[in-house]
């Protein structure tokens, strides 16, 4: 899937269609996106292409703006490919799902005020997920489910991906 997702992001930084490829990573079945470069050696790696891409179409705020930030976007880059990438069962989507639900409950982005580069992947990574859960479980990660709505109708950035669909009105209450 990486490989599609570096191609939307692409067209949603306006850049031409890069040449890729895909290539074992350290023997395992783990495939990684690899671009050609027209410049240079070839460049391997989700979150090393997506920051590459960012830089060639000269929108680095996408990265953060701030050193902060910065270090933030990377730590949400590196997340998408260690963690989320990698949730083979469902107790590994719950606890994600609940950290990430934890870590947005005061926040509208991923990294500071504007959406980046992390939101973007993550979004990307979390799609197939999030589609697969009921109302109910979305329900369940309000934060996660709010923060994956606003990223979704981001201009531009669900491109081929379907809408999901979220209830605006809490099926259940807490009260007895």
């Amino acid at each position: 899937m990486a490989v599609e997702e570096l191609t939307a992001l692409e067209k949603w930084l306006g850049l031409r269609a890069g040449k890729y490829s895909r290539r074992a990573q350290g023997g395992s079945q783990v495939q990684v996106p690899v671009l050609q470069t027209n410049k240079g050696p070839s460049l391997a790696g989700l979150a090393t292409i997506a920051s590459h891409l960012v830089t060639q179409a000269k929108k680095e705020e996408l990265l953060g703006v701030s050193v902060e930030e910065k270090a933030i976007v990377q730590q949400w880059l590196e997340y998408r490919t260690t963690r989320i990438d990698r949730l083979t069962s469902k107790e590994d989507v719950r606890t994600a799902l609940k950290d990430l639900n934890s870590y947005l409950e005061d926040k509208v982005y991923m990294a500071g005020n504007k959406i980046t580069l992390a939101d973007i992947l993550i979004y990307y990574g979390l799609h197939p997920i999030i589609a697969d859960l009921s109302i109910q479980e979305k329900e369940s990660y309000i934060n996660v489910s709010r923060w994956f709505s606003h990223i979704q109708h981001y201009p531009g950035v669900r491109q081929h991906l379907p809408t999901l669909v979220f209830i605006k009105n809490r099926i259940y209450t807490n009260a007895h």
